[in-house]
């Protein structure tokens, strides 16, 4: 009967080591439960004859771990003469009251396990036999881990790099007075931790001048977030900022951490915030001015050194006078501003860039096209390009989409630029003449950027759709062909 015990209590032994190995963090932590379970079992005298109150004082009556790692050794408690020459030999060593086994790793010996008993030295070579494998596959699942670590770590810090290099702003494109300006207010802000407000039309390329002011600065190596306060619905915008607790909203089943968390220490960048609410805009305010915030549902106030850059492409200005941005908010972002030009004012850098997408498409699409045909070019030049820069990429993506051959020719661009009539800067014809073309150029430019929606293109021009389809069957302008 208590042999019977004896078993039942080794075995819930192995399973509490087992446990201790599975559940430790550090490896280290485990063995050191690892060794207290043996040596329970030595005291209780399931593992031999029980150690005299004499003997519990002496290390080297008792049971040992030391494991070799490159070139450190850790040793939970004293383990004897004879553990150097198993760990050398992966020979186990069994002899007088010492049971001493290799513990290794695929067939590799990286450390002993060290008994000490007094009678039944074969059943508890038995039992350490398990145990010093059971300590070899937690070393094997740690040096995984490990490893998985640092090649996590390592391809983290090759996408930091491969970011920085691709957002450095000596790689954007643009040699243009407009664009060198911009340039220099980059070089001018991105070493400090000044606010910054990117103005703009849609499409000018904002959060890549914003992407190029963090990696020049001394954050480069934290965290970029990015928050679209247009993409996201009233309701969820202050829990995307700033995080909510548990229970906080229904649906709300974990804690969440907002985007001012996950960007400590880094930038955050807001875009479009003309777009904010105003009740949003009261605790943006708090959290720029104090640089502390509470999580949705939450009491405990929290803080984040994070740097703040925002885009618009509204005019805030009139926001303010029509009552919906906040005038002290508008001060508090607007430190320093740097303002996109639009691509109709840099038509110098129209021919780079569209060369450096008809490249980038080319090779993504393995299509071998080598140039932009000279009428094409003289299309592109001519084009107002109200969408700017990614109206463009996406003009040449498509034209490398349909050209079937080498050169990329005027018939492979979209049909919203075939229909473009190029514009003229000499004064010819008479006063209502020009003013007629002045309108039907302004009509043309609106259904452009609208894809040839004329509600959208009246909103846009501030009137009504009544009055732009008068205008249109006036001019005979087709809303149809700019729908491409």
């Amino acid at each position: 009967m208590t042999e019977h015990l004896g078993e039942v209590r080794k075995l819930q032994s192995l399973l509490e080591i087992s446990q201790a190995l599975s559940n430790a963090i550090e490896l280290e932590t485990g063995l050191h439960r690892v060794l207290e379970l043996l040596e329970r079992l030595l005291r209780s005298g399931d593992l031999g004859r029980p150690l005299r109150s004499d003997e519990l004082d002496r290390d080297d009556e008792r049971a040992s771990i030391v494991l070799r790692r490159d070139d450190e050794s850790i040793a939970i408690g004293t383990p004897p003469d004879v553990a150097r020459r198993v760990i050398d030999t992966g020979k186990s060593v069994v002899e007088g009251g010492l049971c001493c086994l290799p513990i290794t790793v695929d067939g590799r010996t990286h450390g002993a396990l060290s008994v000490h008993v007094r009678e039944d030295l074969d059943r508890t070579q038995r039992f350490a036999r398990v145990v010093a494998s059971m300590i070899g596959q937690a070393l094997k699942v740690q040096q995984l881990v490990e490893g998985e670590r640092q090649r996590l770590l390592a391809e983290n810090q090759s996408l930091r790099r491969e970011l920085k290099e691709r957002y450095d702003f000596a790689n954007i494109i643009g040699n243009s007075g407009p664009m060198r300006q911009v340039f220099e207010q980059v070089t001018q802000v991105a070493p400090g931790a000044t606010t910054v407000l990117i103005r703009g039309e849609s499409g000018t390329g904002k959060e890549l001048i914003a992407h190029a002011i963090h990696y020049a600065s001394p954050r480069a190596q934290k965290p970029f977030v990015r928050v679209s306060c247009a993409a996201l619905p009233e309701t969820l915008i202050e829990s995307e900022l700033f995080g909510h607790e548990k229970g906080a909203f229904t649906g709300a089943h974990a804690r969440k951490k907002g985007r001012f968390e996950l960007a400590d220490g880094g930038t955050l960048f807001l875009d479009e915030i003309g777009e904010l609410s105003l009740a949003t805009q009261v605790k943006l305010l708090r959290a720029l001015q104090e640089r502390e915030f509470e999580r949705l549902g939450g009491t405990e106030t929290l803080k984040a050194n994070v740097r703040v850059i925002t885009a618009t492409n509204r005019a805030l200005e009139k926001a303010i006078a029509a009552g919906g941005f906040r005038e002290d908010l508008y001060y508090r972002l607007n430190v320093f501003s740097i303002f996109v030009p639009p691509l109709r004012e840099r038509k110098p850098d129209l021919l780079s860039l569209a060369n450096h997408f008809l490249a980038r498409c080319a090779r993504e699409q393995g299509k071998k096209i080598k140039r932009i045909s000279t009428s094409a070019i003289d299309m592109l030049v001519s084009y107002h390009w109200p969408g700017n820069v990614r109206e463009l990429e996406n003009a040449i993506e498509r034209a490398v989409v349909v050209c079937d051959g080498q050169v990329l020719h005027a018939h492979h661009l979209p049909p919203t630029l075939q229909a473009a009539e190029p514009t003229d800067s000499r004064v010819t014809g008479t006063l209502d003449e020009q003013t007629a073309a002045f309108e039907k150029s302004i009509l043309a430019d609106a259904l452009k950027a609208t894809r040839g929606n004329c509600a959208k293109a009246a909103r846009m021009l501030g009137t009504t759709e009544r009055i732009v389809g008068y205008k249109l069957r006036k001019y005979a302008i087709d809303p149809l062909r700019f729908r491409a």
